[in-house]
């Protein structure tokens, strides 16, 4: 069974927002779930901080032994950091989703973005669990 933290939003395709000091900006990674079904990550490409996405928006590709996925922007906004951990060690996203294995972070544009996304127990519903 996954782990879907109760403070976190989600997208249907298997991110998170996670909100972070700053009430402007949150974290995104994909989810427990997520990283179950692609099996073991030895890739992730990034964007470069200042990139802008819309909600929706590919903003990266995921690569495992099984499979490469891309990466949907949960909300629109501008990419302030990203995780670099993840160039040297890809398997922080089977090892920690929502820690050391998180992705973007994004400077939210439009809030209203955020009645778009799932609360936990919507998204545990979503994938079954």
């Amino acid at each position: 069974m996954s782990k879907i933290p109760d403070d976190l939003r989600y997208t249907k395709e298997h991110e998170y927002v996670k909100q972070t000091n700053d009430s402007a900006v949150v974290q995104v990674g994909i989810t427990d779930y997520a990283q179950g079904e692609l099996g073991d990550v030895v890739f992730v490409e990034l964007p470069k901080a200042g990139s802008s996405f819309g909600r929706g928006d590919v903003f990266g590709t995921i690569e495992a032994v099984k499979a490469v996925s891309e990466l949907y922007s949960p909300v629109t906004g501008t990419v302030t950091e990203v995780n670099t951990g993840l160039e040297g060690d890809p398997a922080l996203v089977n090892r920690d989703p929502y820690g050391g294995g998180w992705m973007i972070k994004l400077r939210v544009k439009n809030p209203a973005d955020f009645d778009g996304l799932l609360g936990s127990a919507a998204y545990k519903k979503h994938v079954g669990e």
